[in-house]
C-alpha cells in the first residue's frame, strides 16, 4: 500500500532514511524512526546503491491510471450533488450501480462496481445509510414532549 503524503514528502522521507543509514543506524532503527517497514528501508538502500541520486526522484504510483480525469471527477461530483432524482432515478438514494450508470452515460466509461467505490472514496465520499423517519413525524411535538413530559415520566436517581 502506498504511504500517504505528497511526492515531495515521500522523497524527503527516503532522503532521511538514507541519511540515517549513512550515520550508521541499523535498518530496523531507521524504519522505526521514519515510520516504514524494515523491508522497505532495505529495498530503498539497495535501490539507492544502484541508482544513486536518481533514486530520490518522484515515483508514479503503481497501477493503472483512472479513466476519469480530474476535470471529469469534478463534473461527476457536481452531477452527484444534484441528486439521484435530477439524474433520472425515482429516489434520492445513490447506489454504486446508479453511479456507474451516470459515469457511463455522461463520460462513456464503463466501470465495475468496486472501481466506482474507489472513485467515490477518492473523492472523499463515504457509505451512508438513509435515516428512516415517518413522513408524518412532527418535530415540534416531539420537542415539546421531551421538554415537558419526559422529565416528569423518567425515574430520578
Amino acid at each position: 500500500m502506498r504511504p500517504t503524503g505528497t511526492t515531495k514528502q515521500l522523497e524527503q522521507r527516503r532522503r532521511k532514511a538514507m541519511a540515517l543509514l549513512e550515520q550508521g543506524r541499523g535498518v530496523r532503527e531507521t524504519a522505526r524512526l521514519i515510520g516504514a517497514s524494515p523491508s522497505a528501508v532495505s529495498d530503498w538502500r539497495t535501490s539507492y546503491d544502484k541508482l544513486g541520486e536518481r533514486f530520490f526522484e518522484a515515483h508514479n504510483p503503481p497501477g493503472r491510471r483512472s479513466g476519469l480525469s480530474d476535470k471529469q471527477r469534478r463534473r461527476l461530483e457536481k452531477l452527484l450533488l444534484k441528486g439521484a432524482c435530477r439524474n433520472g432515478y425515482g429516489t434520492e438514494l445513490w447506489t454504486l450501480h446508479r453511479v456507474a450508470e451516470v459515469i457511463e452515460k455522461h463520460f462513456g466509461i464503463r466501470y465495475e462496481l468496486s472501481s466506482v467505490w474507489h472513485i467515490l472514496r477518492g473523492m472523499g465520499w463515504s457509505c451512508q445509510k438513509p435515516e428512516r423517519r415517518a413522513r408524518e413525524r412532527d418535530e415540534e411535538a416531539i420537542g415539546t414532549w421531551r421538554k415537558k413530559d419526559w422529565p416528569r415520566i423518567k425515574k430520578s436517581p
